[in-house]
């Protein structure tokens, strides 16, 4: 009887806060609602980015690279065939409602049509991380020419490196959790990155609103450092009449049905799943299959 309850609770879904700390759902869906209407490309499964959604022109490109250990590369060109100008990346712990913070801004920038994707990067770093410090983060000692500004949980932060003088260098570090494989979020962005994207990014990241997981998707030394409120019935019969199909899918064995009903708890068809490994062992970063179109 304790392991069915055991199991059960395994898959209780709560709402987690500070969401920085949630850690990957295995779903990429947050991450690509923003720009669900542009071009799609499903490229080759064997590839290292399975699914490269880009703006109409090209210029801007979302990569999903589902077998790596840094799971989103976007970038901005200035043209489609030059280098890009900026490029910004999100490992495989990063909570895909904390890239939705950058794609969010990115669809709107090119809605707008006035290229502020591609605006010079601002002269003064204190642009960057204005929603931090308006969130109460503070200065933290660092090392010469860096700049870090930490959580008042001290659980997540902002790295500035000012002594990198390459436009093509990771200037910028966001971070959350403790300094493990399974449980340190990290986003970079190059020198070159408009500052109102990464600071779209630090406000999505600062924002107060929970995230729903699973209770074994959240890993095991994070546990006592998150608040976990259990989905009132209403949420979760909501959860479950919103499920939509899905045209990725894991390959990965031993998925249940459990698993299954958290999935289809998302509400775009821009599905990426993943089996996830007990609540001892780190979040499993999601592999694609080609959908058909």
């Amino acid at each position: 009887m304790s392991h069915t309850l055991d199991d059960e609770e395994q898959w209780r879904e709560y709402h987690v806060t500070p969401r920085y700390l949630a850690g990957s759902s295995g779903v990429g869906d947050p991450g690509f609602e923003p720009v669900a209407d542009w071009p799609h490309h499903y490229l080759d499964d064997d590839g290292p980015c399975q699914l490269l959604v880009t703006s109409p022109d090209r210029r801007i490109r979302i990569g999903w690279f589902g077998d790596d250990y840094l799971l989103w590369k976007i970038a901005a060109h200035e043209d489609p065939v030059c280098s890009p100008r900026w490029t910004a990346t999100f490992n495989h712990t990063m909570p895909a409602e904390i890239v939705a913070g950058l794609t969010t801004t990115l669809a709107h920038d090119y809605a707008d049509g006035n290229d502020r994707f591609l605006a010079a990067p601002s002269l003064y770093w204190t642009d960057g991380i204005q929603p931090l410090t308006d969130a109460g983060w503070t200065h933290a000692a660092a090392e010469r020419d860096t700049v870090e500004i930490t959580a008042p949980d001290s659980q997540a932060g902002v790295l500035i490196d000012r002594r990198l003088c390459d436009p093509d260098e990771e200037t910028w570090t966001l971070w959350a959790g403790p300094p493990s494989w399974g449980t340190r979020a990290e986003a970079t962005f190059t020198a070159r990155t408009p500052a109102h994207l990464i600071a779209a990014t630090a406000a999505a990241m600062a924002d107060p609103a929970p995230v729903i997981r699973t209770r074994r998707q959240i890993h095991r030394d994070v546990a006592h450092l998150v608040r976990l409120t259990p989905l009132e019935p209403a949420e979760r019969a909501d959860t479950a009449d919103t499920a939509v199909p899905t045209p990725l899918e894991v390959r990965r064995t031993a998925v249940t049905a459990a698993l299954a009903r958290a999935a289809r708890g998302q509400h775009t068809d821009l599905r990426v799943r993943a089996g996830q490994g007990s609540i001892p062992g780190p979040a499993v970063v999601p592999s694609v299959h080609r959908a058909r179109r």
